[in-house]
Order: C-alpha cells, then sequence, then structure tokens
C-alpha cells in the first residue's frame, strides 16, 4: 500500500508507491501540510485504484518522470521476449477440453452449472486471447466488469455469484499454465468478501399452521420436510425402496436434480435419518397413497417425481402469502428442522448426523444463536452457580 511522505532535507512531500513489483517514489514542490497530504492521499487512492484495475498509466501523472522512462523501457523488453516464446492455444480451445476432460468427475447438475459460466461469462470475454497473454490485470478488469452486468432490478451480481464465476477461470488458466509452462496469472488474486447467508428458520407454531393449511396432497409432503431436515433434491428423490419403516429409518441414498438421479451432495449426505412418531404416521399415510403407483414416496398424479420449481410456484409460496407469512426459500424447512432440534435438547452430534454434516460446527456456526439457552452460552449457568453458592 501506497504512502505520503516528506523529504527530510527540504520537507516536500511525495509519493511513494508499488507498481510492477517496483517501488516508485516521485517528488512534488508541495509543502508539508494537512491539507496537501489530504489533496495527495487522493490522488494516490486514484492511482492505487487504477493498478489494481490494469488501467494505471505511468505517463498520465509524472510525464517527465525517469522512472516512467524505464518501466516503458522494461515492458518493451518483455514484450520483445514474450513475443518470441512459442505461442499458447486461445482460452476457448483450452476452456472445452478442460469442461470435457472434467465433466466425467462431475455431478449432472455441477457440469451444467460450470458449462453456462464457461460459455456465458468467460469464453465471450476471454475466448480468442492466448492463454498465456491473459494478465492479472484483464483478469482483475473482467471481474470489475462482472460488477456492472445487469441482474434484475440490480446492476451488478454479488459478490458471492462472482467468486463462482472466478473459480472456473482460475482452475483453467492454472490448468493451462501447467500444460504450457507459464506462469498462471492468476495469483495473489482473492475472493471476494461475501456476508454470511442467514437463515430464517419457522417456529413451532408457524410449522404447525403451514401443515394444517396447506392442501391435503401436500401435508405428508412438507411434515417430512420440516421434520427431518431433508434438502429439497433428497425428498425429491425419495423411493420406497429406501424408507425402513421396521427399523423406522429413512436411508438417503439419491437426489433428484432437474429430473436427473444422482449421488448425494457429499459422502456425508448419505445417511439414515430417524423417523419420529409425526414423520413415521406421515409416511405410512403417504404409502397409501403413492406406493402402488410410483417408486417415489412423493409424486405427481401419474407417478412421475416432483419438480421443485413447479411446487415452489404452485404450492409453496402462493401458501406463505395466504397466511401472511415472510416469503422465503422451502429449503429453510431444514434450517427450521435444526433449530427445532436444538431447542428440545437433542444431542448436537446426533444432529449433525441426520443432517448430513461432517461435524457439529455447522451447527453452532449458524443455529445456536437461534436457542440461547442450547449450550448455556446465556450467561443463566454461572448465574445459577453464584446462587447455588450464596455469592
Amino acid at each position: 500500500m501506497g504512502s505520503i511522505r516528506a523529504r527530510k532535507d527540504t520537507g516536500a512531500l511525495f509519493f511513494d508507491f508499488i507498481y510492477q513489483n517496483t517501488r516508485c517514489r516521485e517528488l512534488t514542490t508541495l509543502k508539508d501540510t494537512p491539507e496537501n497530504r489530504r489533496t495527495m492521499e487522493k490522488v494516490l487512492k486514484k492511482i492505487e485504484a487504477e493498478i489494481l484495475l490494469g488501467q494505471f498509466e505511468y505517463t498520465s501523472y509524472f510525464p517527465s518522470s525517469s522512472m516512467a522512462r524505464k518501466l516503458a523501457s522494461d515492458a518493451a523488453a518483455q514484450d520483445s521476449a514474450h513475443q518470441s516464446t512459442p505461442s499458447t492455444p486461445a482460452f476457448q480451445e483450452v476452456a472445452k477440453d478442460w469442461l470435457e476432460e472434467n465433466a466425467v468427475r462431475w455431478k449432472r447438475s455441477y457440469t451444467d452449472m460450470i458449462t453456462g459460466i464457461v460459455e456465458k461469462y468467460l469464453i465471450p470475454h476471454f475466448g480468442e486471447k492466448e492463454v498465456s497473454h491473459i494478465t492479472k490485470g484483464d483478469i482483475l478488469k473482467f471481474r470489475s466488469s462482472l460488477a456492472k452486468v445487469p441482474n434484475g432490478k440490480k446492476e451488478g451480481l454479488s459478490p458471492d455469484r462472482m467468486n463462482h464465476i472466478m473459480t472456473p477461470l482460475r482452475m483453467i488458466l492454472n490448468d493451462a499454465a501447467e500444460r504450457n509452462n507459464f506462469t498462471t496469472p492468476c495469483i495473489g488474486i482473492k475472493q471476494l468478501r461475501v456476508a454470511r447467508s442467514d437463515v430464517y428458520p419457522f417456529s413451532i407454531e408457524e410449522v404447525n399452521l403451514i401443515i394444517s393449511s396447506v392442501r391435503k396432497d401436500f401435508k405428508n409432503y412438507y411434515a417430512v420436510r420440516f421434520f427431518t431436515g431433508m434438502r429439497t433434491s433428497e425428498i425429491d428423490g425419495l423411493k420406497w425402496e429406501h424408507v425402513d419403516f421396521d427399523r423406522r429409518l429413512i436411508h438417503i441414498r439419491e437426489t433428484l436434480v432437474k429430473g436427473v438421479l444422482s449421488t448425494t451432495k457429499t459422502e456425508y449426505s448419505q445417511r439414515s435419518i430417524e423417523m419420529s412418531s409425526l414423520v413415521f404416521n406421515a409416511l405410512k399415510d403417504q404409502h397409501a397413497v403413492t406406493a402402488a403407483k410410483s417408486r417415489y414416496v412423493f409424486c405427481t398424479k401419474d407417478g412421475s417425481p416432483l419438480e421443485y420449481s413447479n411446487i415452489s410456484n404452485r404450492v409453496w409460496y402462493p401458501l406463505l402469502r395466504y397466511l401472511g407469512l415472510k416469503p422465503r426459500r422451502a429449503y429453510q424447512t431444514r434450517h427450521t428442522t435444526a433449530t427445532l432440534w436444538l431447542a428440545a435438547g437433542e444431542n448436537p452430534e446426533w444432529i449433525a448426523r441426520q443432517m448430513g454434516h461432517a461435524n457439529t460446527k455447522m451447527l453452532f456456526t449458524i443455529y445456536s444463536r437461534f436457542v440461547p439457552n442450547l449450550t448455556r452460552r446465556d450467561g443463566s449457568a454461572f448465574e445459577q452457580m453464584l446462587t447455588a453458592r450464596g455469592l
């Protein structure tokens, strides 16, 4: 980070900053006063912003600088050396090969997502450019441009979305650099900071209101969602062969995303959920309705699996509006399960297994604030100890 400093001999202020890995000092005739420092600091901030975006032109700020001539000479030498190096493939060629090579190890939904990013954002911007000619400045400019992409009513994509777009770009360029023996331009580019996504669980009163008010053919569906913590893809892909009434277990083995059956999200997601009496009864009722016509527990009238966006638009959101409840994704039923189990005092390790988490970290990081007494971190346990000892 640059700074404004003063010469010891004359007291005149000068700029001190880093550009192209070179320390640059540019003198001025301004005296060291608070006002002059503020003026120069504004200029320095602009310089550093342009450096970050790859838009800085040294001579625009310091036309007579000897450092400007030196950097220009060094850049010309690098360009000459660069032109003598063997050419590398165009980005679009490398990207398509990378997709083809890696798709075999990805789930269908992930492949579709990454392919969409490459075709919609990366190839249009970098397509014809040789991969070895893509610079760090090019990448930062591209990321900056994403902040201006129209996004519904908002201008610019969210930091989280931009990070998701930058991930395959980084992977493609890192792979190309390794294969073509050049230094990846992605070094030092960090992900944008993303605000932690909040959860909006329902209260037990709201859960009861929803289940008692929803269409009769979806009462069992939402009862199971609210009291098992299953993900949308898990409950939509649940088959009767994975429902064990004798041992009261629901075995999560497959997921259904966009009509395609696949494996679970992670190895920990493949689990067995214990049925409460409420869930057991709901599944028994559902068995009488769908077991004879479909292998799927929850299905359409013709036995085909549910399509989550259709259910959300035709059942879920209209119901929340009707009940006057805050609109939120149906995925919040999973968060609701966790908070209800925690509030009931269930063992956190048991809850983590039921939810398909690798450990209890997520429970205490995300959910515990909804139940202050869960770990006695509200101060009441300490107060009770003091009272018991007459303090």
